[in-house]
Order: structure tokens, then C-alpha cells, then sequence
């Protein structure tokens, strides 16, 4: 065999095992949605309402969420990257403002015209079956630095949720430097927290001690608001909402984005 016929065969070798390895490189990881949180940045043939933003958030076989004005949750199945919003789903009954309600109903549509998903650069799309995109989510922020908020509810120690009294201020703010500020009803109040994904600590609390006289009540809510920091094992935020829970799951406290 002559030099130019063995550099041909080398060549084609070579081409071979180059294919032959073409061929054997995995395919791309289909993006599991389990344990996954998301914002709706896009409903096309609508204007969203930035004060009323849907959620959706994916976990154990369920989607749950709200749709700008009630909470809602219903069966999912997705293999692959086909992806089904099941009946036998839930939601509250709350009325809203009509420009809200109207998308939210179109949001519980698209959730229902769903076929296929996809992940375009971070962000995820829900897809009818004809191809066309029905809805698009952002991924939501899980990190709380920065963030302030006011309490809507919190855990009284004696297994019940209760609304903060009227007429008084509970806010909660999470600095950059892992301060955990805020007002507890009549003083600030300062604690240290960390965060480790949805894994939060918080406290104890250092409050300055004026003593409020009214409205009636707001002493004790103060205190049994510091003491429900102090049993905060996880956060999840969802949209504008915030959930503060033990680590046995019971709700510690609940508050809005200020």
C-alpha cells in the first residue's frame, strides 16, 4: 500500500470514529419541572397586570399557584416534554377588579391548552398542540436579600393563624448583610437570618421596649409575632406572597410584598 492510499484510509478511519462518537453523544436532558417556581411574564393577546401576576409552581404531581386574584391547584402529568393540566383541579372564589378576573381566566386557559413545554433561555414556555405559545413564565426568586414586606397573618402558639390586629404595622425587611428588620406591631425589632435555598433561620429578636396601649391586644401580638420568627425552619415565595413555615410545615407567618 502506497503512502497516498494510506493516508485516505487513515482519513476515512478517522471520519468514521468521528461520526461513530456523533452518534453515541447523549441527548440533551429534558428539563424536569418537579420542585420548580415560575411567574407569568407573558399571556399573548394580553396587557399583564404587574399588581396581580399568576404563579405556578410545580411539585409532587400537582400545580399550584395563583391566577392573580385566587389560589388554584390541579393534577399535572409531564413525560418528556409533553406536559397535561389535569381536571379535578381547585380554586378559591375570591371576586377581583373585572380587568383581573379576565386574565386570570385566560391564564386558567392557557394552563388547560398546555400540550408541550420548553425552556428558552432561563425562561419557560407552555405550548398548545398546534406549536403556537400559550403562555410564558420567568423563574421565581427564591432569594429573600433585599426584600421587604408586610405580615398579613402569623401563628399565635396556639396552632392558629390569626390577621394582624387593625390599625397596627408588622413588616419584615431582609438585608444584604443578614439582618432581618421590621416593626412588630408598636417596636422595631433586629434578629440575624440565614438562608439556605428555602431553609431559613430568624432570631432570636432584639426589640426597643416602648410599651403601646392600643389598640387592645397589640403587646401580646407583638410577642407571639417574635415568637413565631423564631420558629422558622423554611420561605417560599410566590409572586408577590411569602410563607414562612416550621420545620413541622405549619405556617409561622404570611405576609405581602411591600
Amino acid at each position: 500500500m502506497n503512502a497516498s492510499v494510506r493516508r485516505i484510509a487513515a482519513i476515512l478511519a478517522f471520519a468514521s470514529l468521528l461520526a461513530a462518537c456523533t452518534a453515541m453523544t447523549p441527548a440533551a436532558k429534558t428539563p424536569d419541572l418537579n420542585n420548580t417556581a415560575w411567574v407569568l411574564s407573558s399571556l399573548p393577546g394580553h396587557t399583564l397586570k404587574s399588581d396581580a401576576l399568576p404563579t405556578a409552581r410545580f411539585e409532587g404531581g400537582r400545580i399550584v399557584g395563583t391566577d392573580g386574584c385566587n389560589r388554584y391547584t390541579a393534577p399535572y402529568t409531564a413525560t418528556g416534554t409533553t406536559l397535561k393540566v389535569g381536571a379535578g383541579g381547585a380554586a378559591t372564589m375570591m371576586a377581583c377588579p373585572p380587568e383581573v378576573m379576565k386574565q386570570a381566566e385566560a391564564f386558567m386557559g392557557a394552563l388547560t391548552k398546555a400540550d408541550t413545554f420548553r425552556m428558552v433561555d432561563g425562561q419557560l414556555q407552555l405550548l398548545a398542540s398546534d406549536g403556537t405559545v400559550v403562555a410564558t413564565f420567568a423563574a421565581q426568586r427564591q432569594a429573600l436579600a433585599g426584600t421587604s414586606w408586610q405580615v398579613t397573618g402569623y401563628n399565635n402558639g396556639r396552632q392558629a393563624v390569626v390577621s394582624v390586629l387593625s390599625g397596627t404595622n408588622v413588616t419584615l425587611a431582609f438585608s444584604d448583610d443578614g439582618r432581618a428588620t421590621g416593626v412588630a406591631g408598636c417596636n422595631n425589632f433586629n434578629a440575624a437570618y440565614k438562608q439556605d435555598g428555602e431553609k431559613l433561620t430568624i432570631g432570636p429578636a432584639a426589640a426597643t421596649r416602648k410599651m403601646c396601649a392600643s389598640p387592645a391586644g397589640v403587646m401580646e401580638q407583638e410577642q407571639q409575632f417574635l415568637k413565631a420568627l423564631e420558629t422558622v425552619a423554611t420561605a417560599r415565595m410566590e409572586g408577590d406572597r411569602l410563607e414562612l413555615r416550621t420545620a413541622a410545615g405549619a405556617l409561622a407567618a404570611t405576609l405581602a410584598r411591600k
